[in-house]
C-alpha cells in the first residue's frame, strides 16, 4: 500500500523531519498541529482563536488528502493548562458536533510557549 505525504508549508515540518498528514490507503493520521497561522508564521495569544486555527489547519491537511473533518474518527487535544480545555469546547463543537469522533485530553508542555494547544486527528475517508 502506498503512502502520500502531505505538508503544510510549515517550516517546522522541515526543521523536524516529519510531515503534516500521512495518508495511507483510505487513513490519514495528521500531526499534532498547532494554532500558527503558517502563511505568517504568527500565533494568536488567545487559547480560543488558536483552537480554532488548529482546526483550520487540519482542515486544509484534509483537504489534500480528499477528506474533510466529517471524516475524523479520532481526536486528541494536547494543552499546556489543563483549565484551557473548557473554554474551547464551543470551537470543538462547532467543527465535531455532528461527527463525534472519540476523543482525548491530555496536559502537557508544548515545544514553544507560545502555544497552548496542539490538536492531532485520524480520519478514515468515507466511501462517497
Amino acid at each position: 500500500m502506498q503512502k502520500k505525504l502531505i505538508s503544510s508549508g510549515s517550516s517546522f515540518e522541515t526543521q523536524i523531519g516529519y510531515s503534516r498528514a500521512v495518508v495511507v490507503g483510505d487513513w490519514i493520521l495528521v500531526s499534532g498541529t498547532t494554532g500558527f497561522d503558517y502563511a505568517t508564521m504568527s500565533i494568536s495569544d488567545d487559547v480560543v482563536e488558536q483552537a480554532e486555527q488548529c482546526l483550520k489547519n487540519i482542515a486544509a491537511a484534509l483537504k489534500q488528502a480528499d477528506a474533510s473533518l466529517s471524516d475524523v474518527v479520532r481526536v486528541n487535544y494536547i494543552f499546556p493548562n489543563g483549565a484551557d480545555f473548557e473554554p474551547c469546547w464551543p470551537v470543538f463543537r462547532k467543527y465535531f458536533g455532528e461527527t463525534k469522533p472519540a476523543a482525548t485530553m491530555i496536559a502537557a508542555g508544548l515545544l514553544d510557549l507560545r502555544m497552548k494547544v496542539e490538536i492531532e486527528v485520524t480520519a478514515l475517508k468515507q466511501r462517497r
